[in-house]
């Protein structure tokens, strides 16, 4: 028996072909008894992804596939995933290479249903990225902080109600996160250990992330009230 809101748990998918099978497994383990769906967006990805998360649909109708013609990066394929649930009550993003472990995603729910906050981020932490990483997405979070109120461990890993999903998308930013951020509604982030990438990889070099970074900072500086 199904209890609790609907929810769409939104992916971003590229390079994953390897990934996909247990990220589906692992996920219906963590939210059984739960009302949910996975919006698996293919991300231009040059790889079998595509056609490993076809298959996944096929013999699982709680799982669907968007595909996207060009790579527009992890915050367009969110929000085009956002944009494809529009009938849940809670959505949820996380990347599709298991860092962000799936069964992390029922403590967001639980803290997102004590009503007091609207989005609920998975603070990093762990020693999953490399140093050099590690330090400029610390900087990026630090100056994200100063500019929206969000936490300083925030990423795009995160649980969000209805009234933050709609801010997201319309406010067509370069960045998910900062969206939020500039939504102005309550938010907080609970502590989650990530993992180390197992397969895949991203699809940006480092400079392309710094200019991404970049973008989006100048962004919420231009936005914010």
């Amino acid at each position: 028996m199904s209890a609790g809101p609907r929810l769409a748990v939104v992916v971003p998918v590229y390079r994953n072909e390897a990934t996909l099978a247990p990220l589906a497994e692992r996920l219906a383990a963590a939210l059984e008894g739960r009302d949910w769906r996975l919006r698996l967006v293919i991300d231009a990805s040059p790889d079998d992804s595509a056609r490993v998360a076809v298959g996944l649909s096929v013999t699982d109708p709680r799982i669907a596939v968007s595909g996207l013609t060009v790579n527009g990066g992890q915050h367009a394929a969110l929000a085009h995933g956002l944009a494809a649930e529009p009938d849940a009550d809670v959505w949820v993003c996380l990347d599709a290479d298991l860092q962000d472990p799936p069964e992390a995603v029922p403590q967001l729910l639980e803290r997102l249903a004590r009503g007091d906050v609207e989005a609920v981020f998975a603070g990093r932490r762990g020693t999953y990225e490399s140093p050099l990483r590690r330090l400029t997405g610390t900087a990026h979070r630090r100056l994200a902080a100063r500019l929206t109120g969000l936490p300083p461990d925030a990423g795009a890993f995160l649980a969000m109600g209805r009234r933050v999903r709609d801010a997201v998308l319309a406010a067509d930013a370069p960045s998910i996160v900062l969206a939020v951020g500039l939504a102005r509604r309550p938010v907080t982030s609970v502590p989650v250990a990530r993992d180390r990438r197992a397969e895949g990889r991203s699809a940006w070099t480092a400079r392309a992330r710094l200019r991404q970074s970049a973008r989006s900072l100048a962004w919420a500086l231009r936005h914010r009230r």
